[in-house]
């Protein structure tokens, strides 16, 4: 019963809850991220390339004919799926910026965060009654 117990500590702490719900919104972040890359990006970029779709470039290794798809062609074979590679490539590259400028942002915030702490510290009582006592001697 104790194993529970520390289970229960450990899934309610404030951390995990938060990686929960990141790994959530990340994933779903992740799918935006995929159809604006799929759907929106690559279409002209496959325009410029002779119009077919860009994930499905490949080079055949197996013999294959390269006016295939690259579904069939992969059942026939080996493939050098060098389209669909770029397609990722550029998802992750296009979803690291964007989570580079969430973090960036989030440190901005914090540091606005943390500046109005300049207040000195109080002097401590026996440091004042000694400058009290040396400016008395002075005089």
């Amino acid at each position: 019963m104790a194993m529970m117990q520390e289970f229960k500590q450990f899934a309610m702490k404030g951390n995990v809850v938060d990686l929960a719900v990141g790994v959530i919104i990340g994933g779903a972040f992740g799918k935006i991220v995929d159809s604006l890359v799929q759907d929106i990006i690559m279409p002209p970029i496959s325009k410029l390339f002779g119009g077919l779709d860009f994930a499905n470039y490949y080079l055949p290794l197996n013999g294959q004919n390269s006016s295939l798809s690259l579904l069939e062609a992969k059942k026939l074979g080996a493939v050098f799926a060098y389209g669909n590679f770029a397609t990722i490539l550029l998802n992750f590259i296009i979803l690291a910026f964007v989570i580079f400028q969430m973090v960036r942002i989030m440190n901005k915030a914090r540091r606005v965060e943390a500046a109005p702490e300049a207040v000195a510290p109080a002097t401590p009582e026996d440091i004042v009654l000694l400058r009290e006592i040396r400016d008395a001697l002075k005089k």
